[in-house]
């Protein structure tokens, strides 16, 4: 068979399909796993295919063309570091490794660092779409020395995504630019996922509709502008019966919603860089309240809350959640967006903006038909400061907003949380004042601190002596 284009170690099912992936698209892979067992199974069940099975570390690096290309699919943190130092005195300067899990982008960055410095090429990307975007087309968001991408942009390109006709990959800039934007894209997703969860509880709790009229309502959406992989999903969700016991499996499952920590990574670091994405914060949040099941049913039982009914139109409650839904759905995305605008200054990665929102059309798992609007907006102006600024996401917010006020105001009246509805509203009015409280905050900061203050009248930094006056 000869050498190995590629080489992939990590055969859990994402490992598996990427291999499967690339095998399709003409390549030849030679595959690793550090359990000898899952990888004889894996090559056992797929004869006949560009497949070179490797017992050994050692095995798997001669059995790849030069210079080498390694994909390493095993779990974050200390197991890659694990496999990297495993391979170093296996390869030969100008050898590549590809980090493809989620690894956070700081330890993407120390290791591009270590690794550039004794001659190795590395990559570290970030790969989107579960287990069947592995295997169909991913979104790919790589990041590392432009050199280090030419050696695997053909096969990148091969096996992502395509939206009419255009790979769902480019390279994003140096180090660390690519985990930090599948960061980025993770947390995004929190709040996508987060909003459609709490239109979902709105519209159960205060209308009572059934998982059917759910079904329909969120298939429905599916066709016009929310169109989206997320609310797809969402539909068929409410469909599922269980087959043991004849009910709808979503009304089965325990609410505490688990999380891996990227949702947790983006709003830490957006606290780092100064930047406000309050609803993906919000997600994240509520991530966490779910997560003490065991306190809110004793607090069920003791805390009260209103007990009125919404007397209102129910056809116009629906389509005022499905407009608040997209104009939140934009509030959270443009959080995103400057996020990586002040990551792109602060880390020099200088990153595009425009072909971020492209190769996260197709494949990934915040895939959706408004990305096509969010590329044309960066690709018309590159140096947008906002998303919202934008004169069609500007049109769209001005035109929804009256929808958002209206299902929080409802979700508030009758007690039903809505942190990431609330947080997107208070996010875009406070975006558009021109004054915020601030002055008040700055004044009792100098008051019992005297960390000074600047005045609107004449330049320079001020300390009062407060007291009594």
């Amino acid at each position: 068979m000869g050498k190995a284009d590629i080489g992939l170690t990590g055969l859990a099912v994402m490992g598996q399909n990427l291999v499967l992936n690339m095998e399709r698209n003409g390549f030849t892979v030679a595959v690793h796993n550090r359990t000898t067992k899952t990888m004889q199974e894996f090559v056992a069940a797929n004869p006949g295919k560009k497949l070179i099975g490797c017992e050994s570390m050692q095995d798997f690096v001669n059995a790849l063309s030069k210079p080498r290309k390694i994909m390493v699919m095993v779990k974050a943190g200390a197991p890659v570091d694990g496999v990297i130092e495993q391979l170093i005195p296996l390869l030969e300067p100008g050898d590549l490794i590809i980090d493809g899990g989620n690894s956070f982008f700081m330890d993407t960055e120390r290791r591009s660092k270590d690794l550039e410095a004794k001659g190795f090429r590395f990559i570290g990307t970030g790969v989107s779409g579960g287990e069947e975007g592995a295997l169909k087309g991913p979104s790919i968001m790589p990041g590392g020395q432009p050199e280090a991408y030419a050696l695997v942009k053909d096969i990148f390109i091969a096996i992502s995504a395509k939206v009419d006709g255009e790979p769902c990959v480019t390279h994003l800039g140096p180090r660390g630019a690519g985990h930090y934007v599948k960061t980025v894209h993770n947390g995004i997703e929190y709040g996508d996922m987060q909003l459609i969860a709490e239109a979902y509880d709105i519209l159960h709790r205060v209308l009572n509709l059934s998982n059917q009229e759910l079904a329909d309502i969120f298939a429905e959406w599916n066709q016009g502008e929310l169109q989206s992989y997320l609310i797809e999903i969402t539909a068929a969700i409410f469909k599922r019966i269980d087959p043991e016991t004849g009910k709808h499996l979503v009304d089965l499952i325990v609410d505490e919603a688990q999380q891996k920590g990227t949702g947790k990574w983006t709003s830490q670091n957006a606290f780092d860089l100064g930047i406000p994405i309050p609803t993906i914060n919000a997600a994240v949040e509520s991530r966490c309240m779910s997560a003490i099941k065991p306190e809110r049913t004793v607090a069920s039982k003791v805390l009260t809350g209103p007990t009125t009914k919404y007397t209102g139109d129910r056809k116009q409650l629906i389509g005022a959640v499905r407009d608040a839904l997209y104009m939140a759905k934009i509030c959270s995305y443009a959080q995103g967006m400057a996020l990586l605008r002040a990551a792109g200054k602060e880390y020099g990665y200088n990153l595009p903006y425009g072909e971020i929102a492209a190769i996260w059309r197709g494949g990934c798992i915040i895939r959706a038909r408004f990305l096509n609007r969010i590329t044309d907006a960066f690709r018309r102006n590159a140096d947008l400061p906002h998303l919202m600024l934008d004169e069609t996401f500007r049109a769209d917010v001005t035109k929804r907003q009256d929808a958002l006020r209206l299902v929080v105001q409802t979700a508030v009246s009758l007690g039903i949380p809505s942190l990431a509805f609330s947080s997107a509203l208070a996010y875009y009015d406070a975006y558009r004042t021109e004054r915020l409280p601030a002055n008040l905050t700055q004044a009792q900061r100098d008051f019992f601190g005297a960390h000074t203050y600047r005045r609107l009248d004449k330049p320079g930094d001020f300390h009062t002596e407060w007291g009594e006056s």
